[in-house]
């Protein structure tokens, strides 16, 4: 395919907003993850929390104001990320700048709260606007309105590979003509929802997470949101090379135990690509601490690449955001190529014996020019993106 240049990125975790606060925690080897309590829930857990979502978004966007849409507009502030749009919608035009982001639980807290503040005759309170806070497209609509984009907007909500998929269909969007360049990402934040379900599936750590670990416990849920600018590849330094999807449709909330999908994914990315599985300098795992999850991504990796190309999972800085692990886990890949970098797997102490592929326990500064950023959700949906860097 024709590689999409990344024009602009930004990204916002527990870990700060932009990259700046990310790249100084990659090298500081920092964690964002506390077991400090969110909202109501009485679990004993780890969360990625974000701070600074105590203001309310633009009084002209008042009705779209949630949790969710306040992370977005963090997020938009963000290492003149919004200047670099305006910049971009004056060389193309409003109407032909795409809009493609991805979520998972979207405003569910919202809906949590107006549940709690029903009246007497259990009507949800006039205050409550489902369509601009918990829709699935609330955040989309969000970001166009907020950048003044006037072209196609999309979301998507494929779990956890919701805004990695974002690349894939911004890439085809230009190709096909229906936009000249497009505002990529995900926003995922955190609800009660999300904290009681995980832990029902018995997927929720106790501990902070401890990705590919020989005593993991599952995984810390986080949030986040993030963004790129993406356009035709005019000598960018930072390049989309190629995707790769697949859908395994194993179970509801298990991987297909064999990496099929994963390894389909992966491959589709390559051949996409043009590059040689020996060209990738590091993987950044979906990694999420979980057991089936890590030894289904494990047996991918390996059946591609063998057990020598150095992986790690990031979830151990940022939690998993879920739906905006896609575009978070990016934005950390291309953090890395820039900085030359192979992190580590944060908290991982001693690796599963069962997992062959090379877990880096240790960060190492190396020369990269491709990378590749696996995210992998409920239901067997599978992207993999592949980054390079030129000189």
């Amino acid at each position: 395919m024709t590689p999409l240049g990344i024009s602009h990125y930004t990204l916002t975790t527990a870990l700060g907003a932009g990259r700046s606060p990310h790249t100084q925690a990659l090298l500081a080897e920092r964690s964002g993850l506390s077991d400090r309590a969110f909202e109501t829930c009485a679990l004993p857990t780890w969360i990625g929390e974000v701070q600074g979502l105590d203001a309310a978004v633009p009084e002209a966007l008042s009705e779209w104001d949630c949790r969710n849409n306040r992370l977005a507009e963090l997020g938009l502030l963000q290492d003149g990320f919004i200047e670099a749009v305006t910049a971009a919608r004056l060389r193309y035009g409003a109407a032909r700048i795409g809009v493609f982001i991805g979520t998972s639980t979207s405003g569910v807290l919202q809906t949590e709260h107006a549940y709690q503040a029903r009246s007497g005759d259990e009507h949800l309170p006039d205050w409550f606007h489902h369509r601009q806070t918990q829709n699935s497209y609330s955040v989309a609509e969000y970001v166009r309105l907020r950048l003044g984009l006037e072209g196609t907007a999309v979301a998507i909500s494929t779990a956890c590979s919701s805004s990695a998929k974002v690349f894939a269909s911004a890439q085809r969007a230009i190709a096909a003509g229906f936009c000249d360049a497009a505002v990529v990402g995900g926003v995922d934040s955190l609800c009660l929802t999300t904290l009681y379900g995980f832990n029902a599936l018995q997927l929720l750590s106790n501990e902070v997470c401890r990705p590919a670990d020989a005593q993991r416990k599952g995984l810390s849920i986080g949030e986040a949101s993030g963004f790129a600018l993406v356009e035709p590849d005019l000598d960018h330094v930072l390049v989309l090379e190629g995707y790769g999807e697949s859908s395994d449709a194993y179970h509801m909330s298990s991987p297909d135990p064999g990496g099929l999908g994963a390894l389909a994914a992966m491959t589709a990315a390559l051949r996409r690509a043009g590059v040689e599985s020996s060209e990738i300098g590091y993987i950044n795992l979906h990694g999420t601490a979980t057991p089936a999850n890590d030894a289904a991504e494990d047996k991918a990796i390996c059946a591609l690449f063998g057990p020598a190309t150095p992986c790690s999972s990031t979830k151990g800085w940022t939690g998993h955001t879920l739906g905006a692990a896609g575009i978070v886990e990016a934005a950390l890949a291309l953090i890395c190529l820039e900085q030359g970098l192979v992190p580590r797997s944060l908290n991982t102490q001693r690796v599963d014996p069962l997992l062959q592929a090379q877990i880096a326990l240790e960060s190492k500064a190396t020369s990269l020019r491709h990378v590749l950023s696996n995210s992998f959700g409920f239901g067997g949906n599978n992207c993999s993106l592949l980054f390079g860097r030129r000189a």
